[in-house]
C-alpha cells in the first residue's frame, strides 16, 4: 500500500488541468493520497493568481484525501536541502507516514528525486505513474 504526499503544485496541476493525467492518482488500487492544509493553501493560492474559476475544482479535490493540519517544524534530515518555503511539505509527508512524496518542482526538489530521504521516496509525478505502469504524461 503506498501513502502519496501530493505538493501545492500537483494539486495546482490536478485542479488547473481537467483532463490532467495526473487525475490517475485518484483511481490507483492501493494508493491512499495525502496532503497538508498549507500544500492546499498554496495551490489555492497559486489558482487565484492564474485560474480563480478553478478554485471551486481544487477545493472539491480533498474529499477522499486525508489531509494533514499541521507538522512539528522538527529538523530536516541532513540529505535534504530546501528554501524555507518548501520543508513543511517534506516534513508533512515524513510526518504522516507517507511512502512517496510526488512534487513537479525540480528547481527545488530536483537534486531529491529519486532518492528516499526520512524514509519518502521523492518523485515527480511522471516517475509515479510509469513505476505503476502508466504512461507519463
Amino acid at each position: 500500500m503506498d501513502r502519496v504526499f501530493l505538493d501545492a503544485n500537483v494539486l495546482f496541476s490536478m485542479a488547473y488541468t481537467p483532463d490532467s493525467r495526473l487525475l490517475e492518482l485518484r483511481s490507483l488500487p492501493g494508493v491512499t493520497l495525502v496532503t497538508s492544509v498549507y500544500a492546499l493553501e498554496e495551490a489555492r493560492r497559486n489558482l487565484l493568481a492564474y485560474s480563480p474559476d478553478r478554485v471551486a475544482v481544487l477545493e472539491r479535490q480533498p474529499l477522499g484525501m486525508t489531509v494533514i493540519p499541521g507538522v512539528r517544524m522538527a529538523g530536516l534530515p541532513d540529505d535534504a536541502d530546501l528554501p524555507d518555503k518548501d520543508v513543511p511539505i517534506l516534513l508533512a509527508a515524513i510526518e504522516s507516514g507517507c511512502t512517496h512524496l510526488l512534487t513537479g518542482d525540480s528547481r527545488h526538489f530536483g537534486a531529491l528525486y529519486g532518492r528516499r530521504v526520512g524514509g519518502v521516496l521523492v518523485l515527480t509525478p511522471a516517475q509515479y505513474l510509469a513505476g505503476r505502469g502508466h504512461g507519463a504524461g
